[in-house]
């Protein structure tokens, strides 16, 4: 029996998790760190942080699977998108990372306009100049830290300095190394073009690798640390989308996946190259070889719930901890008993801004068309619907690029809601589907771990061996029906309220 380790390496913690060759968890460690906000709008974290839980996590697991070391075959590595890590030629940290969700780089991102020209760095990259990507964040250090930028010799995504903490190798995957926005995404190469074009330095990058490729094997004095076996192969791992894409089974042509965290992410598998030419999706290189990932991203999807859970839902949650159940199930059985499009009520779930399909960072939630006959219960299930509207928004724009959507996978926190996942059955007319997997982007690296290291003959044989179908949903057609004439108006309601929103946000 081969085993497979995966670690992810997230902006909450880190978990890390062993798994048998046939995707069953033998063993898991979960290690949280902290975030830092020195400002409005700034968001950082210690890489030392990371990998101090990368050690302790990976040693967790590997005690408690009683697992000989020598058994397992291969290690994969997934980690949050877009992180700035930077080393002096010493290979030490030079600053805390600038992680995915800062937003300090919006002049550095109209310079790369300027620099580069919108539809130029859109062709190169695939996606418009955005501040949670990396290349917008190096620039923003070489303008206001320019004496750490001059020390600057290596420039890594967090999950790949890790890598070079476990191997002693500096190397990038494409998956995630198309995130930074300094690649040729088509090309899956970096772009010397567009680096020359922002005055950034080439050599700062790592080699790019496809995700299976073996990038390096654990050291020797690493072993010692985490009961690992020294020469232990180290794959190129993948970005967390696209990591739980593949833990999810998003592997081949008419797979999607419909995420409900924080966020709502709708993640479709496609083997050609396509673009959004209005940059309202992210195109990126998948972790599947020589195949290409698009998606659409709800920035507050669970959040919205939990928004709605902590301000309005104090009876559920006391009610819950006396019956020693979770918050969540009892509203979704409140919100079922409310007819599909709440007697006219909306909810635009836009209480952070939004990505897919506006890139509007102004816009804000509401409630719309709330009349006395609604009650709270309406506005329970309304919050539900308008994040499932806005999920739609994002298939739609997917299947607008001529993206096959066969089937669709929940999955999130979110996904574990029968009602969540029969409301985008009905709103996407599609069957809705989970699967026996929970841990994601552990076990999408951990199958590539296995196709790299020849446990599976390719990431596709990976997925069937370890991913399996566990509940289905098709969608109502009564349902199906209220939505269809309700999701017209929804998609209005923003285009009436964006120049509101732009003076609320100035107020």
């Amino acid at each position: 029996m081969a085993y497979l380790l995966g670690v992810d390496i997230g902006t909450s913690g880190t978990k890390t998790v062993l798994f048998d060759e046939h995707g069953n968890t033998v063993s898991s460690s979960l290690v949280e760190y902290p975030l830092y906000q020195p400002k409005a709008g700034w968001a950082e974290q210690s890489p030392e942080d990371w990998w101090n839980a990368v050690k302790t996590g990976i040693a967790r697991a590997v005690a408690a699977s009683g697992v000989d070391a020598a058994d397992i075959a291969g290690v994969g590595l997934s980690g949050q998108m877009h992180g700035l890590v930077m080393l002096d030629r010493d290979n030490r940290v030079l600053r805390r990372s600038i992680i995915w969700c800062d937003q300090r780089t919006s002049a550095e991102c109209e310079l790369m306009n300027s620099l580069v020209g919108k539809e130029k760095l859109i062709s190169i990259t695939a996606n418009p100049a955005m501040t949670g990507f990396t290349a917008s964040k190096l620039l923003w250090v070489k303008n206001n830290e320019p004496e750490i930028y001059e020390k600057c010799a290596h420039v890594l995504l967090p999950k790949d300095y890790i890598r070079f903490m476990l191997t002693g190798e500096f190397a990038a995957e494409v998956s995630d190394g198309s995130g930074m926005q300094l690649m040729d995404v088509a090309g899956r190469c970096w772009s010397s073009e567009l680096i020359s074009l922002l005055g950034l330095d080439m050599g700062m990058l790592a080699p790019l690798y496809e995700s299976v490729e073996i990038t390096g094997r654990i050291t020797p004095q690493v072993a010692a640390e985490t009961g690992l076996k020294a020469g232990t192969p180290v794959v190129g791992g993948a970005g967390d989308q696209a990591a739980g894409g593949v833990g999810n089974g998003i592997v081949t042509p008419g797979a999607v996946s419909a995420t409900i965290g924080t966020s709502g992410v709708v993640f479709a598998h496609t083997e050609n190259m396509t673009v959004d030419p209005k940059g309202r999706v992210h195109t990126l290189c998948h972790a599947v070889p020589g195949c290409w990932h698009v998606m659409g991203v709800t920035q507050a999807a669970g959040l919205s719930l939990k928004w709605f859970r902590d301000n309005f839902c104090s009876p559920e949650m006391t009610a819950a901890e006396l019956m020693g159940v979770d918050p969540y199930v009892l509203m979704d059985k409140e919100a079922a008993r409310v007819a599909p499009g709440c007697d006219g009520l909306f909810y635009l779930p836009y209480l952070m801004g939004e990505r897919t399909p506006h890139l509007d960072p102004n816009a804000r939630g509401a409630f719309i068309g709330l009349s006395a006959r609604h009650n709270r219960a309406d506005m329970l299930r309304a919050v539900m619907e308008g994040v499932g509207y806005s999920m739609k928004d994002c298939l739609e724009i997917i299947r607008g690029m001529d993206v096959p959507v066969k089937e669709i996978r929940a999955s999130g926190g979110g996904g574990k809601s029968p009602l969540w996942r029969q409301m985008m059955a009905d709103m996407f007319g599609r069957t809705v589907v989970t699967t026996t997997s929970s841990e994601g982007p552990a076990l999408g690296v951990a199958i590539l771990a296995g196709a790299g290291t020849g446990v599976y003959s390719s990431v596709q044989q990976g997925c069937e061996v370890c991913i399996k179908r566990n509940t289905v949903q098709k969608h109502d057609r009564s349902a199906a029906a209220v939505y269809r004439r309700s999701y017209p108006v929804y998609k209005k309601l923003y285009k009436s309220l964006k120049s509101d929103f732009e003076k609320i946000s100035n107020l």
